[in-house]
């Protein structure tokens, strides 16, 4: 099954996405109907272990959406199960060198051209050996993405960029502000430079660049700035904000209606 996200990546078309965080196949699926290019699966900052993660790309299948799927580290065990599970497209997070990428590339390809282990028959990606070449096909159409997001990182980030295999670098803001002095801060303006100068460091080197901002106004500067895989939010904020607003105002409507005269045994005219 080719990958058309990385597909897009290679041919320069912003690819638009959101965070999944939620953990629930059931909200997977309502974002799915949503239209995004791509939705992430979140298992590094959302309680997602395997199972659960298998559970929402199931949920996703019957969509045009392009599954993202962020593991919790970059443990070559679990990548192998990402991967066996049905992921196609992976986000590393913590990735500080060329050689952290280089053993990343290696963890996601079979041999000779990586260590991947071969058990495609019993696995969900190879549709349970249905799909007939799977294994002759697996490595192009994996799609490694990795996270930059400390000091180190940005130091070393051509390095990084340069390293084949590598299709994309993801800048992580809040983590990135932590490692500058900044945390809590992504918005601070030694964070947006360096933030700025990273995006373009990126697109110089041809590989694909990519963020996550739930401003819409950033997000469209991103994809000026050449970024081609931008998410523009993340569900569980849409739906703690929501939920937020909903209670506000209707407190306020209450309030407003208390304060109206009432007659007649407590009727609002």
């Amino acid at each position: 099954m080719n990958n058309g996200f990385k597909e897009a990546l290679r041919n320069g078309k912003a690819q638009i996405g959101l965070w999944l965080s939620l953990a629930s196949p059931y909200t997977a699926e309502v974002c799915a109907t949503a239209g995004f290019d791509w939705l992430l699966v979140d298992g590094e900052h959302a309680p997602n272990d395997v199972p659960r993660i298998l559970a929402q790309l199931q949920a996703l299948a019957a969509y045009p959406s392009h599954h993202v799927v962020r593991a919790v580290d970059g443990n070559p065990a679990l990548i192998k199960q990402l991967l066996d599970i049905g992921a196609q497209t992976l986000l590393i997070p913590m990735v500080d060198t060329a050689e952290q990428a280089r053993r990343l590339v290696h963890a996601t390809r079979y041999a000779p051209e990586g260590s991947r282990g071969e058990g495609a028959a019993v696995g969900r990606a190879s549709l349970w050996g249905l799909r007939r070449g799977y294994v002759d096909h697996a490595n192009d159409n994996v799609c490694l993405l990795v996270q930059a997001e400390s000091r180190t990182a940005l130091q070393n980030l051509e390095e990084i960029c340069a390293v084949d295999g590598v299709d994309g670098v993801f800048i992580g803001p809040a983590d990135l502000s932590a490692s500058l002095g900044h945390r809590g801060q992504p918005g601070h303006p030694e964070v947006q430079a360096a933030i700025d100068d990273a995006v373009a460091r990126i697109v110089r080197t041809g590989k694909a660049a990519g963020i996550l901002t739930s401003d819409p106004l950033q997000a469209r500067r991103y994809l000026d700035m050449g970024c081609l895989f931008v998410a523009t939010g993340v569900d569980v904020s849409l739906l703690a904000r929501a939920a937020r607003e909903l209670m506000r105002g209707f407190r306020a409507g209450a309030d407003a209606e208390a304060a109206l005269p009432r007659q007649d045994g407590g009727s609002v005219y």
